[in-house]
């Protein structure tokens, strides 16, 4: 009878918890490009190959910012370089509203090993159509802010 009592309840958490989607970055350049995933602590720098390189971590909510940033640089120490050009994939995890709110945005200028290719930030979730894209591989103007279901991957493709 305890083991009945204790079972139940445990089923039927696990039937209400929704799996939890990931953000990634997806080199498709021809140069290796480097991330750092800074929130509380920052760690790195992840080496992305050309035209195959990947990152990828499961979307989580930091303890002290909330948020998350993916920190791109063309440079192996591009974090630590004063004034060197930086493309931020930034997320926020929502967990209640299943959410994940996500931009992109450059820092100390637009990277050149981007410039004049295509950038896109896309969910995995073929019903989210919010997406964000950088046809020539700098920020347009306007809010760069989006949301979908944190249920699937958001994906940064650059030179896609």
């Amino acid at each position: 009878m305890l083991l009945t009592n204790l079972i139940t309840p445990l089923a039927f958490l696990a039937a209400t918890v929704s799996a939890i989607g990931s953000a990634r970055v997806n080199n498709k350049c021809t140069s290796n490009v480097y991330v750092w995933p800074v929130g509380t602590n920052i760690t790195g720098p992840y080496g992305l190959s050309g035209t195959v390189g990947y990152y990828a971590e499961s979307f989580h909510v930091d303890p002290n910012t909330g948020g998350r940033a993916l920190k791109i640089s063309s440079h192996s120490d591009g974090l630590y370089t004063p004034g060197t050009p930086q493309t931020i994939f930034a997320y926020n995890l929502d967990v209640g509203a299943n959410q994940v709110w996500f931009d992109l945005s450059n820092v100390f200028g637009n990277n050149p090993a981007f410039v004049g290719k295509k950038i896109t930030v896309k969910s995995a979730d073929p019903a989210c159509t919010q997406e964000i894209v950088w046809p020539a591989g700098v920020p347009p103007a306007g809010s760069q802010v989006r949301v979908c279901s944190a249920s699937s991957n958001v994906v940064l493709t650059l030179c896609a």
